[in-house]
């Protein structure tokens, strides 16, 4: 436990213990004074209950002050120092595109293109970051975009990893309003899954039809009992597999969060996931 806790809890028990005792000699003289009746007794209650709440707003803010001023320095630097990396990552990069174009030696032009694939992945953790900032202030920002360009982002991203397995996409244009980092982290982590778990030479199917987006992969069923659990942190139900267990935790934080209702079907023929996108259409 941080120093700044330890205090904060000590001198808020202390508030708390001053306003208890405080309440409790100003009820002993108002009842002596008033007298204790029926009557009387709700009235004195009420009263000494927004007393004590009154003096405890009043105590208590000298104590949360320094916190919410600390936090809200410490959002800052992160801020400022985010903003001060992407400043070098984004001049590498620029500069290695440049490079590039006067290069023809083949072996330099594989070093130059490792030095942007390294930049890129610095911009992406630059971009994740700032992103994971604005998630726990609450200062996401919302947008319209494409369904279908996000799918194929995300099936950009795992183009390598595929191998043989088959996509097969049935979407229509559809413009969604939400926080679009945070979708695509929901595709992302779907997508990863149906490739990890599928079979070989296997199959992924993605479909929007009324309002629901389906991601078929045609590996083998989960078990009934696991349907309960595959949300749960850290869970695998196949531990072979690499991976910490994170990603449907991701995907059903930010259905809960926007409303998207998530369903499983998982059989012989493989496993499907639903997401109804109702509530964040635009329309």
């Amino acid at each position: 436990m941080s120093s700044k806790k330890r205090n904060f809890l000590i001198s808020n028990a202390i508030v708390i213990a001053f306003i208890t005792i405080f309440t409790l000699i100003l009820n002993h003289y108002l009842v002596n004074f008033f007298g204790f009746t029926q009557d009387n007794f709700v009235v004195i209650t009420l009263f000494l209950i927004l007393f004590a709440v009154i003096l405890n707003g009043f105590l208590i803010q000298p104590l949360l002050e320094p916190l919410f001023k600390g936090e809200s320095n410490l959002e800052k630097k992160v801020k400022e120092t985010l903003h001060e990396l992407n400043i070098p990552a984004s001049t590498i990069q620029i500069n290695a595109q440049m490079l590039e174009k006067s290069l023809h030696d083949e072996k330099n032009l594989k070093r130059v293109q490792r030095i942007k694939e390294a930049t890129l992945a610095l911009l992406n953790l630059y971009n994740q970051m700032e992103y994971e900032i604005k998630k726990e202030i609450d200062k996401i920002d919302y947008s319209d975009v494409s369904l279908n360009e996000i799918i194929q982002e995300s099936l950009h991203k795992f183009e390598d990893i595929k191998k043989n397995i088959t996509v097969e996409l049935n979407i229509p244009y559809v413009t969604l309003h939400t926080d679009k980092n945070g979708f695509q982290k929901v595709i992302d982590n779907l997508l990863s899954n149906a490739i990890k778990y599928n079979q070989n030479n296997g199959v992924i199917q993605l479909e929007f039809k009324n309002n629901i987006l389906s991601i078929f992969n045609s590996g083998k069923a989960i078990e009934t009992q696991n349907l309960f659990l595959i949300f749960e942190q850290y869970y695998q139900e196949d531990s072979k597999k690499k991976g910490f267990g994170l990603g449907l935790t991701i995907v059903k934080e930010f259905c809960d969060k926007h409303t998207i209702e998530i369903k499983i079907d998982s059989n012989q023929k493989g496993t499907t996931f639903f997401l109804n996108l109702s509530n964040i259409l635009n329309v």
